[in-house]
């Protein structure tokens, strides 16, 4: 465990790639050289074994880490460098707390690598995300109360990832710095929404790592854009965090 939290602790930037979604080959290596610190693969719907064997296998052609988010059971390929366990805090359905994770151990048993898997204690945030409703997340929180999910997977559950999830809008970064403020041990990760260089910036001020996702299918251009700006907020986050 501790060897695979050294991997993810330098990751500032990182490109989510889902795998029910078109990039082209062009576009896709534009991402993967565009100084980015690791690919992370995964989705809430649409993903199956065979679109995430052929995602990996294209990403496998670029020299840097891919992890994959394990969403559904059915996905769970072999061959990433470390897998991405969710736990989603703020459901009252035990399923996506730890239902679907005793399924996977029942399933898989002595196959499961686990020197290479990472818990990720979610919070979700968007209400009329996919991944809200698929989990029935409780998203209508107050900074305080979503400070308080926070503090459960750093200091209770001593998860090694908070994963703050607004998923498809730009989140509220008064509520993003409450959180910041609340977490000691856990890395921080944010995303949702990211569309440009300025709330790039905003994030990772505030955040020790920064997802990007949607914006690559829209205009990878900008997408490339958010890498300089997350890694030019170094010196403003060890302002919340020292």
């Amino acid at each position: 465990m501790k060897l695979i939290q050294q991997m993810i602790k330098p990751w500032r930037h990182v490109f989510k790639l889902d795998p029910d979604r078109v990039i082209s080959d062009e576009d896709l290596e534009l991402v993967c050289l565009s100084g980015t610190d690791a690919i992370l693969i995964g989705g809430s719907t649409g993903v199956t074994y065979e679109n995430t064997v052929e995602l990996l296998s294209r990403v496998r052609r670029f020299d840097l880490p891919c992890a994959l988010e394990v969403s559904d059971l059915e996905a769970a390929v072999p061959g990433f460098d470390l897998y991405m366990i969710p736990m989603v805090l703020n459901t009252p359905d035990p399923a996506w707390i730890v239902g679907h994770h005793r399924q996977a151990i029942e399933r898989y048993g002595n196959f499961i690598p686990w020197e290479l898997l990472l818990t990720e204690g979610y919070i979700v945030l968007n209400g009329d995300s996919s991944v809200a409703r698929l989990t029935g997340a409780e998203c209508d929180l107050t900074a305080e109360e979503a400070a308080a999910y926070a503090q459960i997977a750093d200091k209770l559950m001593t998860l090694p990832v908070v994963y703050l999830e607004y998923s498809g809008r730009f989140g509220d970064m008064e509520t993003v710095q409450t959180v910041r403020e609340s977490v000691e041990n856990s890395q921080l990760f944010y995303g949702g929404g990211i569309t440009c260089e300025a709330e790039a910036e905003r994030a990772a001020a505030l955040c020790d790592t920064v997802v990007v996702g949607n914006i690559i299918y829209r205009d990878v251009q900008q997408a490339l854009l958010t890498v300089g700006a997350v890694k030019r907020t170094e010196h403003v986050r060890n302002l919340y965090i020292n």
